[in-house]
């Protein structure tokens, strides 16, 4: 395969880093700093809110440089072997992490979405849980077609 060939997709991977890194960095606080502001009573939901967000980005970052080394294994010829199974089992549990921290953070989102009257906001909360399980549910889906594939690539080299 040529060795550009994967160059839009590692692209997109990038791309798809910055506006994360960028509510990471903007997003985030003014959130925390809102979630003050409705319960001034409770400090600590500033912590909460920044320990839920921050560590489902985590992993975030993580399943996007296994996509990369993906792209980068499909580029080298690779990609039908057992390190390219093993990135997709990353991308997956890194998808299901994420899902369970929001899940952990809904009521979270539950006391500010109550307190400003905003219920689209736990919508968003409900969203970012199922777009993580569809994720891990295609990778899982990949993975097994792709262990599939290996075990039928291996008996085609022992056959012929």
């Amino acid at each position: 395969m040529k060795r550009g060939s994967t160059f839009f997709l590692k692209a997109a991977v990038i791309l798809i880093g910055i506006p994360v890194l960028a509510l990471c960095i903007f997003l985030v606080p003014e959130i925390a700093n809102f979630a003050v502001e409705l319960y001034p009573d409770h400090p600590y939901l500033k912590y909460l809110v920044y320990m839920d967000l921050y560590a489902a980005a985590i992993p975030f970052y993580f399943a996007l440089y296994q996509a990369f080394k993906l792209l980068s294994y499909i580029d080298k010829n690779i990609a039908f072997s057992e390190i390219s199974v093993r990135a997709l089992n990353s991308i997956k549990y890194c998808a299901i992490i994420i899902s369970s921290l929001y899940v952990l953070g809904l009521p979270l989102f539950y006391l500010i979405a109550e307190r400003d009257d905003a219920p689209g906001f736990i919508l968003i909360g409900l969203v970012m849980i199922f777009t993580s399980l569809v994720i891990a549910v295609f990778a899982a889906v990949l993975q097994r077609l792709l262990q599939e594939a290996i075990a039928i690539k291996s008996e085609n080299d022992l056959t012929v």
